[in-house]
């Protein structure tokens, strides 16, 4: 039984388009608390394999709880999804028949987790995915100049005023540490001036995004998941991937139409009905792209992750 206080986002497309049978191996690689994967089980009777990866160690934990019913069918993995091939490899497992990313962050790392992936809230400035990653967001803001402070906040996170927020960290970290998730978006708020602030989401909506992308190194993670997932799936496997920004969304487009050996099932993104959307707030932005393996072949045409 999955976790009743999150909401997996898409739940009905993804059983839709990924369509589960028993005695198939299926990946989720962003496991969370275990939404999706409970459905993909119950959908197969439980009589399915899953492999579960996730980085976050108390997200691994509560999704154990929630999936302790399918029993050793599900095997968890404490590992980032871009480590797919050396994974199965360890596990004897040649190919699956579905893989499913959900790019979101879980509702535990953004209300529970206290490591500042929320600027709601006062939290130390962390925001690794993984407690193991070396540099947090902390660090990154203490020790990243100026420019490369800029770069990551307009290429992360397509923030147009990235050089003043810049600006700002480096003149407030001289005499102040920025420790905490409220004392950036302080810094945030004060450096762009009201005109430019957006009315839809808050100020530090973007910086935030582009922080904990350089920090986690996610798209760079992403584009090896595209290139080695399309080969690690058996003919007939779908490829499932829940994106919630423009940089993955068109990161995974891309991969998609250049994979030799794939066929899109969605020339257009699958989004939330509205009655979704009303439900959860947090599915307004979820994209839906889904992309089945024709043959063997080896993907082409999918680099670097920076865009």
């Amino acid at each position: 039984m999955a976790d009743p206080t999150h909401v997996s986002v898409l739940l009905d497309e993804v059983l839709q388009y990924m369509q589960p049978q028993e005695n198939k191996v299926y990946m989720d690689g962003n496991l969370g608390l275990g939404g999706h994967s409970a459905a993909i089980m119950a959908r197969c009777n439980g009589q399915a394999r899953l492999i579960g990866f996730d980085w976050d160690e108390e997200a691994q934990a509560r999704a154990a709880k929630n999936l302790a019913s399918f029993g050793e069918r599900i095997t968890f993995v404490r590992r980032n999804f871009a480590e797919v091939k050396e994974v199965l490899a360890d596990l004897g497992i040649k190919q699956i028949d579905g893989l499913l990313l959900d790019l979101g962050l879980s509702s535990l790392q953004l209300d529970e987790s206290n490591r500042g992936f929320s600027f709601k809230r006062e939290e130390p400035l962390d925001m690794r995915m993984d407690s193991r990653v070396a540099e947090n967001a902390a660090d990154l803001v203490r020790d990243a100049s100026e420019e490369e402070l800029a770069d990551i906040f307009f290429h992360y996170g397509e923030e147009r005023q990235a050089r003043p927020i810049a600006r700002a960290i480096c003149e407030m970290r001289a005499t102040t540490p920025i420790l905490t998730s409220a004392q950036l978006a302080s810094v945030i708020y004060n450096a762009i001036p009201l005109r430019f602030h957006p009315k839809k989401i808050h100020v530090a909506t973007r910086a935030f995004q582009g922080l904990r992308i350089a920090v986690n190194r996610e798209l760079d993670n992403l584009a090896t998941i595209l290139r080695d997932g399309v080969d690690v799936l058996a003919p007939g496997g779908r490829f499932c991937v829940i994106s919630f920004h423009s940089l993955e969304d068109r990161l995974v487009k891309r991969s998609f139409k250049a994979a030799k050996g794939l066929k899109v099932l969605t020339p257009r993104p699958v989004v939330a009905g509205k009655a979704e959307c009303q439900r959860n707030p947090r599915a307004r932005s979820a994209k839906l792209r889904v992309a089945e393996k024709l043959s063997n072949e080896p993907l082409a045409g999918c680099n670097s992750g920076r865009m």
